[in-house]
């Protein structure tokens, strides 16, 4: 019966001292140390110097070890925090999708930038709302913004290249030299857009709607207009050459045409039949 209480108290002692990490630490040290200079011994009394040297060796490779395995352990740190830090910014806009309110857009964006400082640029933001922000220079180059509401916004000199734009909404946008070279922008909405000397080349922009837009000086080279929505545009100075599926109907709805560059055959058919536009 004495023995089964001992056996108890002793287990119980055994399990207050696993609670204690720093007073168990020290006692394993101090028998570590008695152990090990207890096995030495013979060797400090016989051949201490040889001995010594031995230890020094060891100690030379210890300092090695800790040296990479410091530097090892920091890197995986650092990266393991960089990409803890870039899983909960992306989780956030995944929080914020879908959600149309002042709130969830600003802190879409601020994850956004947070994002592009670590060099991320291809998100995910269908169906985000993005209305009255602030994306002046953002990169979002890859980026799919499907469906997501950007109206009332500023994105000057923004990277929206090769980025998937269908149905996205930017009516009433400043979007000065931003760049949509080879988006994918059908039926996206540009009404009252500020789109100056915006780079839309090789973009698909089939039945996009530019009503009431500013494209001056606006290269739209070898992009695809199909059906695209031209009535009362300015298209100062703008490069329609190669573009592919435009026609004299949707030119016609435009608020200027002048010094604006075409096809040759489409440059004297404009000529022909919409002086007026042409002309200034």
């Amino acid at each position: 019966m004495k023995g089964a209480e001992g056996r108890k108290n002793f287990l119980k002692k055994i399990s207050e001292l696993a609670e204690e990490p720093l007073l168990t630490s020290t006692i394993v040290l101090v028998l570590v140390t008695i152990i090990v200079l207890s096995a030495s011994y013979p060797y400090y009394v016989k051949d201490f110097e040889d001995f010594l040297g031995q230890v020094l060796a060891e100690a030379h490779g210890m300092i090695f070890d800790i040296l990479i395995i410091g530097i090892l352990l920091y890197w995986l740190n650092k990266t393991g925090e960089k990409r803890q830090r870039i899983r909960m910014y992306k989780d956030e806009i995944d929080d914020f999708r879908l959600w149309e309110s002042d709130e969830a857009a600003f802190r879409t964006v601020g994850n956004i930038k947070r994002l592009n400082r670590h060099k991320i640029y291809n998100l995910n933001l269908v169906n985000c709302y993005l209305s009255k922000t602030n994306l002046n220079y953002v990169k979002l180059k890859g980026a799919n913004l499907n469906y997501a509401n950007v109206s009332n916004s500023n994105l000057l000199d923004v990277n929206l290249e090769e980025a998937r734009l269908n149905q996205t909404r930017f009516e009433n946008c400043n979007m000065n030299h931003a760049s949509f070279k080879g988006s994918y922008a059908n039926g996206a909405i540009f009404r009252d857009a500020y789109l100056i000397k915006t780079d839309f080349q090789q973009a698909f922009l089939i039945k996009a709607d530019f009503t009431n837009a500013f494209l001056m000086e606006a290269d739209l080279r070898n992009a695809y207009l199909t059906n695209a929505d031209f009535t009362n545009v300015n298209l100062y100075k703008a490069d329609l050459r190669g573009a592919k599926g435009i026609q004299i109907e949707q030119l016609s709805k435009a608020k200027t045409l002048y010094l604006a560059k075409f096809d040759d055959e489409l440059q004297d058919l404009v000529r022909e039949t919409l002086p007026d536009l042409a002309g200034g």
